[in-house]
């Protein structure tokens, strides 16, 4: 759906949307479908996701105190969310241009759009529904590193963008917020919200061996290509949340210039010099 459409069904429901893209939650416009769908994936994803997903990603769900049964209400999670770390969760249309997307996360807020999917949509949806966003992001965003590193992320946006460099640093989110992998001691643990959100892509990305995982690097992810339609063909491991903070503070303009006259890599590219990260035997 194209954003001119969507925001002409938001009007048609009744919705304004400020200049922010911002509008305030419908909540009553959340059905018993709705909130079915809700309860559905929530309690099967946190029945799957105890040992598989990162230990920080838990202590938000157990800290904001979601509702498994409903829809969560925004004002209600931002209070606590709030008091955590000072982010707030505002209700969208669906997806936003990027230099609001940029400038909301740089304010510490996290644009979360207000609709469900629909119940034959469980498995795949091509864009970011209330599930995803809430469920999938907002937990991480209690814990204070790794919202400082979306906040500084924001701001990196707003660089890129003057920069012609959006492409580029949408990797980085892409391979780190959506579809980000983390070391536990021997194993591993996800704490991508694309991932943390999927039941397909939570046993993939832990236990196939199809696809190629790589430790973090800054560089390597900046110019390595991903796709949209499949299970990630590459992930990237990090050692922890201050990695990815660590990370903002290199020279991003020098790289996205060195990196726009390089050739980039496809997304199932193997490289020598690559940290390989092995599954178990």
């Amino acid at each position: 759906m194209s954003l001119t459409a969507m925001l002409q069904e938001q009007f048609d429901a009744g919705l304004t949307t400020r200049s922010d893209f911002t509008i305030d939650q419908p909540v009553e416009q959340y059905g018993a479908v709705d909130h079915a769908v809700w309860q559905q994936l929530y309690e099967r994803q946190t029945a799957m996701l105890p040992g598989r997903v990162c230990d920080a990603f838990m202590e938000g769900i157990r800290a904001l105190d979601m509702d498994a049964r409903r829809v969560p209400e925004f004002e209600r999670l931002n209070e606590k969310l709030m008091a955590a770390t000072g982010w707030q969760v505002v209700a969208v249309p669906g997806l936003v241009p990027d230099e609001v997307f940029f400038d909301h996360l740089a304010n510490r807020r996290f644009p979360a759009t207000w609709w469900m999917r629909r119940p034959d949509q469980l498995d795949y949806l091509q864009e970011p529904d209330c599930f995803h966003d809430v469920f999938g992001h907002v937990p991480l965003l209690a814990n204070p590193v790794f919202a400082d590193f979306m906040q500084a992320y924001g701001k990196a946006g707003t660089v890129a963008q003057s920069l012609g460099a959006l492409p580029l640093l949408a990797r980085l989110y892409w391979y780190t917020v959506e579809f980000g992998l983390m070391r536990d001691g021997d194993g591993l643990r996800i704490y991508g919200a694309g991932i943390v959100s999927s039941r397909g892509e939570t046993e993939f990305s832990l236990t196939s061996r199809e696809p190629n995982r790589i430790g973090f690097s800054l560089e390597r992810v900046l110019r390595t290509q991903y796709r949209i339609d499949t299970f990630q063909q590459t992930y990237f491991v990090i050692d922890d949340f201050a990695q990815l903070f660590d990370a903002m503070r290199a020279d991003l303009p020098a790289l996205f210039k060195a990196f726009a006259e390089q050739p980039s890599f496809d997304a199932n590219a193997r490289r020598a010099e690559d940290t390989q990260i092995l599954l178990p035997a």
